[in-house]
């Protein structure tokens, strides 16, 4: 049985990457892989238990003091001389990092990272992926705005490079009438639309922008946001501004996305950058059409017109008439709408789907590895016996 191991910064505060991480991880296992899933630091508190309930195995190195810390090196690498993975799949910077040179002192047959934003961060990132772009065996991106990003930052060779997009469990995702009638019932709704909006509320999603935009929105639109972060009491505070107070609900961190996403009309992202955001992968499959701002990643699941509407980003007036065209649209053709981005996940980010795509992956990466270390064995014999008939 081959064993992967999956490597990311922490568990207990959950997003894209990190629930990209454990549907692969659980698939796999569903598939006959053993399975590890490694954080650099925290408890992983409901995901780990998750994790359990699937045989995957959960491991803390319990780093305090991020990779400056040297026990959770060590922790990782008597982890890895013990557990011996077959694939050691690393996603976001620091597990990256820790998973290329980790290996320098305790070898891993196949070594892989995944870039999941087409942000390339600041120079000391732009340093770390460059000098130790050497160590992994192979580097994927989840779309193309990743892999260019990267690219032209210096960051990765093109040769060890491909595109492998997030994949989702549609079967679960899927429209449920009753889990909307008993959500909307929760949050007091009859006849107002639904705009749903979920991320860490910090700079990146830009929320002030949404904000703005639903303050020239039509009276009815009623906006439930989900997510923490930083930027909350600032938002609040901005909410109250624009006299938005009973129009916006910020429900905090909420484990079941689900249930809010059926209830919802339409979905808005207002990012000012993305990788391949899940979040709207999940509208898709619950047939929830969606408004996007038209920036790298986003564009690679929203065909403008077709399953969602696209605004400029930063745009609270564009993000505004994107949001109202949807709302003034006949419910046939919202539906409508609605059908196309399902059709459109189920055809190109299904689970199972990409899980073929990441076994195809993993065993052409090993049995190259498998084919280098059969010619340098023979190599080596060869030279051992032309050594031997010198003498």
């Amino acid at each position: 049985m081959s064993h992967a191991a999956f490597a990311i910064p922490g568990l207990d505060r959950i997003g894209g990457a990190e629930r990209q991480a454990m549907l692969l991880a659980k698939g796999l296992r569903r598939r006959g892989w053993r399975v590890s899933v490694v954080a650099l630091s925290g408890s992983g508190g409901a995901a780990a238990a998750e994790l359990s309930d699937c045989s995957v195995a959960f491991t803390s190195l319990e780093m305090r003091k991020g990779l400056a810390d040297p026990r959770g090196w060590n922790r990782f690498h008597r982890w890895l001389w013990r557990e011996q993975p077959d694939v050691l799949h690393a996603h976001l910077p620091h597990a990256a990092w820790l998973c290329r040179w980790s290996r320098l002192a305790a070898p891993v047959p196949v070594v892989i990272d995944t870039l999941h934003s087409s942000c390339t961060g600041k120079r000391g990132r732009h340093f770390g992926y460059a000098c130790s772009r050497w160590l992994p065996d192979h580097v994927t991106a989840v779309s193309r705005a990743t892999a260019v990003s990267h690219l032209a930052a210096g960051m990765v060779r093109e040769e060890q490079l491909s595109i492998l997009a997030n994949g989702i469990e549609v079967e679960a995702w899927e429209p449920n009438v009753s889990a909307r009638g008993e959500a909307r019932r929760l949050l007091g709704l009859t006849d107002e639309f639904l705009w749903l909006a979920v991320g860490r509320l910090e700079t990146v999603k830009d929320y002030p922008t949404l904000l703005r935009a639903l303050a020239y929105a039509p009276e009815k639109s009623r906006l439930l946001i989900l997510g923490t972060g930083p930027l909350e009491a600032e938002l609040v505070g901005l909410a109250k501004k624009l006299g938005l107070e009973r129009r916006v609900c910020l429900l905090g961190f909420e484990p079941n996305v689900q249930r809010w996403m059926q209830a919802a009309d339409g979905f808005v992202l207002s990012s000012r950058y993305e990788g391949l955001p899940m979040v709207l992968l999940e509208a898709g499959a619950c047939g929830v059409p969606a408004v996007a701002t038209d920036v790298p990643g986003t564009r690679e699941v929203i065909v403008d017109g077709v399953n969602g509407w696209l605004a400029r980003a930063g745009d609270p007036q564009s993000l505004c008439e994107a949001m109202t065209g949807l709302m003034s649209m006949p419910l046939e053709e919202r539906y409508a709408m609605g059908e196309c981005a399902r059709r459109r996940v189920i055809e190109e980010f299904g689970l199972e789907t990409v899980l073929d795509r990441w076994e195809r992956l993993y065993e052409a990466l090993l049995d190259r590895k498998s084919v280098k270390l059969r010619v340098r064995l023979a190599a080596r014999e060869i030279l051992s016996r032309h050594s031997a008939a010198s003498a």
